[in-house]
């Protein structure tokens, strides 16, 4: 799919730095999966990302104990192995995947729990990374 989101390189000098705010869950709608061939694709065409940004119900994408039926795409494991491939900067938004049971180890012994939730390849932090991703990237792309 590859294509689905080309643009003209030439419009560009450089590589162009992106970061990517996830707003919608994975299966909610086509938004998480429209943001992920997105990146895929910037990341094919050479340009760059800066950062990842789960923020709101987005923070599921990074939820590694979601179950996907045999016959439909694990969104959550396709973005876990674009992020550690390409070794992203990967940002779960800590108060919305709090709220939403997406925790990782810090969180589970702060909040005296036995499990985590949060996929390996990604980090729960605050917004302070959206607004620095905001500073330090040519563009910033938002789904949902």
């Amino acid at each position: 799919m590859a294509g689905a989101f080309c643009f003209n390189t030439k419009d560009f000098n450089s590589n162009v730095k992106f970061s990517i705010v996830v707003y919608a869950a994975p299966y909610s709608s086509e938004a998480a999966s429209t943001a992920y061939n997105f990146t895929k694709t910037i990341l094919e065409e050479g340009h760059e990302i800066f950062r990842l940004f789960f923020f709101s119900d987005g923070v599921h994408n990074a939820n590694r104990l979601a179950i996907t039926p045999q016959d439909e795409v694990n969104l959550q494991s396709k973005w876990d192995s674009l992020i550690s491939n390409h070794e992203l900067d990967s940002v779960v938004c800590v108060t919305s995947a709090i709220r939403r049971g997406v925790i990782n180890q810090q969180e589970a012994d702060r909040h005296d729990l036995s499990a985590t939730s949060i996929s390996d390849s990604s980090e729960i932090a605050g917004l302070g990374q959206l607004i620095d991703a905001a500073i330090k990237s040519d563009r910033i792309v938002n789904f949902g």
